[in-house]
């Protein structure tokens, strides 16, 4: 079993930059290929960014290729989703969740464990 909690979220404006932390209560962290999701509003929980077990494949959603980093720690059983530039369509509930899957994937249902998310606010 995997327990994963997020932190790092809050409001800010438009532009600005936010990082977000995933801490994993495993000692096989690594073992996982890891995740980002968001869900706004009304709206389908969409992926954001992926990242390999041992980091060295990464793979974005178009909407925030060239604004969002993942990068993860193995030693600290941490994941991270460094944020830039901002945007007000970028408000959500961000989670992080974890796969066995062997290649990374965009897929949510090849996820099995997931945090409770962490709000993300960008205003106007």
């Amino acid at each position: 079993q995997v327990q994963l909690v997020e932190s790092g979220g809050g409001l800010v404006q438009a532009g600005g930059s936010l990082r977000l932390s995933c801490a994993a209560s495993t000692r096989t962290f690594s073992s996982y290929a890891m995740g980002w999701f968001r869900q706004a509003p009304g709206k389908e929980r969409e992926f954001v960014a992926a990242i390999s077990w041992a980091g060295g494949s990464t793979t974005y959603a178009d909407s925030v290729k060239g604004r969002f980093t993942i990068s993860r720690d193995n030693a600290k059983n941490t994941l991270y989703l460094q944020m830039n530039s901002l945007k007000p369509e970028d408000t959500a509930v961000y989670y992080c969740a974890a796969s066995t899957k062997v290649v990374i994937t965009t897929y949510r249902y090849d996820y099995h464990y997931w945090g409770q998310g962490t709000q993300v606010t960008v205003s106007s």
